[in-house]
């Protein structure tokens, strides 16, 4: 049975992507406003580079695990992997901008495999894409997941 066959997620709309993008933008103003709060910057404060990065991953969560567990090959897949590795790109760009740390291994690893997923597709290599994209994904998830321990920016707005 084809993986097209198996695909579980409803097809994706135009309304659902408008939503996501909007519900984006509004978590990241919401993080902005926390982090101001009496209209001073505060040391947990947003700097542009950071709004950059947060408008640039918080999108690519959700619309990565559609990509992984679409069907392959549509039209749909084409256009969401191409918004999803300028999500990637952008995001992996910006956090450039703020204190390294171990977590920019992640971006060396999304500016790496972006021309190598690209690279393996034009080769026919399918295998190979999927296997690249895969990993930038589960790298998006985990430095996701240290971004939230204490001590960093976003550990302390969602935990004080």
């Amino acid at each position: 049975m084809s993986r097209a066959a198996t695909a579980l997620p409803p097809r994706l709309s135009i309304p659902l992507i408008a939503a996501t993008a909007v519900g984006t933008i509004i978590v990241t103003l919401a993080l902005m406003a926390l982090s101001y709060g009496n209209g001073q910057p505060s040391d947990n404060s947003l700097s542009p580079a950071v709004v950059i990065h947060l408008v640039s991953v918080l999108p690519a969560l959700p619309i990565g695990a559609i990509i992984l567990y679409g069907a392959k090959g549509t039209p749909r897949h084409r256009l969401l992997g191409r918004i999803w590795v300028v999500l990637m790109l952008t995001a992996a760009i910006s956090s450039f901008w703020f204190s390294l740390s171990f977590i920019h291994v992640f971006s060396v690893l999304v500016l790496v495999s972006v021309p190598l997923s690209l690279w393996r597709l034009r080769l026919g290599d399918l295998v190979g894409h999927r296997r690249a994209m895969e990993g930038m994904y589960i790298g998006l998830v985990i430095a996701g997941a240290f971004a939230f321990i204490p001590g960093r920016l976003l550990g302390g707005l969602v935990f004080g």
